[in-house]
């Protein structure tokens, strides 16, 4: 089953971040972008919530966020409005986080993301050999974890993922394509709940952390 659709303190994963976009009155629209042939979801599991689905998801992160710009025009979305980007896989969003993006961003040129910066210690893999060794350490100053959501104009994403697109460059996330076309996104300090569900062990701690109130 996709992690998404996991129970995590008994809900599913995905419910935790529509609870945080809902609460935040001020979005016009939560959309949903799902795969065609997704079968695990159901709008049923999610009742109460604002947001709309389209199965018009991509073979790639980029290629469903591009799909989802263009499915956003059904609700009136223009290409100066603003649009803030989550995976699904970080449950630990608040609404409190997103305001937070919000008022940074708001007024800025470009947008941009929450992040958090590098704590721990980097080490460089060396290319050769079966096991992992360390070719060197990697200096973590000025160095920042990108979290979502990410938060940029949707005439200017849009833009910068088709740059990109026809570049041959492979984003990894939303900032990666407007930094394509030359602009520097801002930073907003993120926090550590809002971690990306990545490996099995990281369920029991979601569990731990969702199962207790986030304070907004």
């Amino acid at each position: 089953m996709p992690k998404q659709y996991r129970m995590v303190a008994g809900r599913d994963l995905l419910h935790y971040t529509l609870a945080a976009f809902d609460a935040c009155s001020e979005f016009s629209q939560t959309l949903v972008v799902i795969a065609p042939d997704d079968g695990h979801f159901d709008a049923r599991r999610f009742g109460g919530l604002r947001f709309a689905v389209r199965r018009c998801g991509g073979a790639s992160r980029q290629a469903s966020v591009y799909n989802g710009l263009a499915a956003l025009a059904e609700f009136g979305a223009r290409d100066d409005d603003w649009v803030l980007v989550h995976d699904a896989a970080r449950p630990g969003i608040t609404p409190g986080l997103i305001r937070s993006l919000v008022d940074a961003v708001k007024d800025d040129a470009v947008g941009g993301i929450m992040a958090l910066p590098v704590a721990d210690t980097l080490k460089r893999v060396a290319p050769e050999g079966s096991a992992p060794r360390i070719a060197r350490t990697e200096a973590r100053d000025g160095l920042w974890q990108a979290q979502t959501p990410q938060m940029f104009r949707i005439g200017m994403l849009r833009t910068a993922i088709e740059r990109a697109q026809q570049d041959g460059h492979d984003l990894t996330d939303e900032a990666s394509a407007i930094e394509w076309l030359g602009h520097s996104p801002r930073l907003v300090q993120g926090s550590l709940r809002n971690f990306k569900v990545t490996y099995p062990e990281d369920f029991a701690l979601a569990e731990a952390i969702l199962s207790r109130p986030s304070g907004g």
